[in-house]
């Protein structure tokens, strides 16, 4: 039986696979036509794997073409004579390889050139390549540059000119086509501080899965174990990740084998919510370097959080560097109207994870010295949240803190609200037993909590206060969005810093549903009595 691949390239022997017959068909198209293709995108999105199978077929449909494919990876590193010495190890055995998989017999002219040829420079491989060609009559030379990022910044734009050269001088040409896969744009590589020789490149974009390939590639599974996924199941594993596809296996590898859920069942919701949990718990290789990626640059978590809280968002400009580096993380992409958004909920929700302090110091002014109460008060005896009531103590835990909150360790003040809403709430779903996760609709300027508790949900909307008009959009966008889920109540959380903030709670009706609002003042400086009275407090213990 086969299975969900998340560990490497994947094949269909083995693993469940999205064929990305069109992206392949685009891709050959490409070749054919003597193009020299630069495919740039995040690990763990299927580079490898989408090309190894358009080689595959590309050598299936026309035995002219003669792929030859390298991996930067082991030139990692090295000093220019090394990596002109792996570089021409790597190419004679690969076609040497080429020609032992086709059955085929490479000439002793052939031979003796490879055995008397030495790379040294990028001179020495342009004109390898020239004759090579003169070996390799009728056969058109592909190569395909895996890993390329890992060429040495010394020999990079040496060897893209050289690369550039066979191109320009025009057909017939050696190689006749080229594909360049990598992490890094071409233009982010070092050159020195000059301009990217590499003028002539065509780029390739390899999307996500579509809404159809996640569902066809979970269908491949029923088709051949009989197990259905409920189709809310489906949708909701292509809302989570986007497409995503390291995650859109691992979500499904958590469903059809850690979970144990017998074969004569369907996959449901319930199944759904416990195996998104376990992912976002988990310590796989894809989410540590999102996490990894985040924490390098301070600035990050400034950028990652205006994004989501804020309406107006923040451009999608490549030529700012961080925008630039964390799109080539995959962790932001460009959305509607050329803004950033956060690439899925399932990286909002680690990001917000990364960022909230794990303790806040607040935790023990979450109910009132003689309120008596804890978490458990906020359930009916039949087991359902009353929101109204966790929310209204929440509004009056901020009111109580005042200017504690500013004490947060390590959080930027604009966003210490959501930071600590996202707290309170995720303790109580630990406490009484439930899921909180995030539901991204449009990527930027909102974060939608949702709580599974008791085979209910409950959507809670927060944002940044940001004017009364996008306040009022705001009640519309959730309205929208709890006509969209099927519920009939929703809350919507707004945090506003401003000088003079007005608090405001407020019950409507709108467009069929009832919403619940909040307008919670932040804080943001210790009023002068205060100061004044920690001065003291200060110098006292001195």
């Amino acid at each position: 039986m086969r299975s969900f691949g998340t560990q490497g390239p994947v094949n269909p022997e083995e693993n469940y696979v999205v064929p990305r017959t069109t992206e392949i068909a685009d891709f050959l198209k490409r070749v054919k036509d003597g193009k020299y293709i630069v495919l740039f995108a995040p690990r763990q999105t299927g580079k490898t794997t989408f090309f190894r199978w358009a080689l595959d077929a590309l050598a299936a449909e026309d035995a002219t073409y003669f792929p030859i494919q390298l991996d930067f990876q082991v030139v990692r590193n090295t000093a220019p004579a090394t990596f002109y010495k792996r570089l021409y190890h790597l190419m004679r055995t690969e076609i040497e390889t080429v020609f032992r998989r086709r059955g085929e017999t490479q000439s002793e002219a052939l031979t003796q050139f490879l055995a008397n040829t030495n790379l040294t420079d990028d001179f020495s491989v342009m004109t390898f390549f020239q004759q090579l060609s003169s070996f390799l009559t009728e056969k058109r030379v592909v190569v395909i540059i895996d890993e390329f990022d890992g060429i040495p910044q010394t020999v990079v734009s040496d060897f893209l000119y050289a690369l550039r050269y066979i191109y320009v001088r025009g057909k017939p040409r050696c190689p006749h086509s080229v594909g360049i896969i990598g992490v890094k744009s071409i233009a982010q590589l070092d050159y020195d501080g000059s301009v990217s020789p590499f003028n002539i490149q065509d780029e390739f974009h390899l999307p996500s899965f579509t809404r159809e390939q996640v569902r066809d590639l979970l269908g491949q599974y029923t088709h051949e174990v009989g197990q259905p996924f409920v189709p809310e199941v489906i949708e909701s594993i292509h809302k989570q990740t986007a497409g995503q596809p390291f995650l859109v296996n691992r979500f499904a590898q958590i469903l059809t084998e850690e979970l144990k859920i017998p074969k004569g069942k369907p996959i449901t919701m319930a199944h759904s919510t416990t195996a998104y949990a376990r992912l976002l718990a988990e310590d796989n290789a894809n989410l540590t370097h999102l996490v990894t990626n985040i924490r390098k640059e301070p600035r990050f978590e400034t950028l990652l959080m205006k994004i989501v809280s804020y309406d107006r968002g923040v451009p999608f400009i490549l030529r700012n560097e961080i925008i630039s580096e964390l799109a080539t993380y995959g962790v932001i992409k460009e959305g509607a109207e050329g803004m950033c958004e956060i690439l899925n909920p399932i990286y909002q929700q680690c990001i917000m994870q990364t960022f909230q302090p794990l303790i806040n110091g607040l935790e023990a002014e979450y109910f009132p010295e003689d309120a008596n109460k804890d978490f458990f008060d906020y359930l009916t005896p039949s087991g359902q949240v009353e929101m109204e009531p966790l929310l209204d103590n929440f509004k009056d835990f901020i009111a109580r803190t005042g200017y504690k909150i500013l004490q947060v360790p390590e959080t930027p003040q604009e966003f210490v609200g959501q930071y600590l809403l996202s707290a309170y709430l995720d303790q109580f779903i630990r406490g009484v037993g439930g899921t909180l996760f995030l539901e991204v609709q449009t990527g930027r300027g909102r974060i939608d909590l949702l709580i599974c508790h008791n085979q209910r949900k409950y959507i809670v909307e927060t944002k940044i206060w940001e004017g009364a008009r996008r306040y009022a959009a705001g009640k519309q966008q959730l309205a929208a969005y709890l006509k969209l889920e099927g519920e009939t109540k929703g809350y919507y959380v707004v945090f506003d810093h401003r000088q003079t903030p007005v608090p405001h709670v407020e019950t409507e009706a709108i467009d069929g549903v009832t919403i619940r609002s909040y307008v919670i003042p932040v804080m943001q400086e210790i009023p002068s009595n205060m100061a004044d009275k920690e001065k003291e407090n200060t110098w006292a213990k001195l």
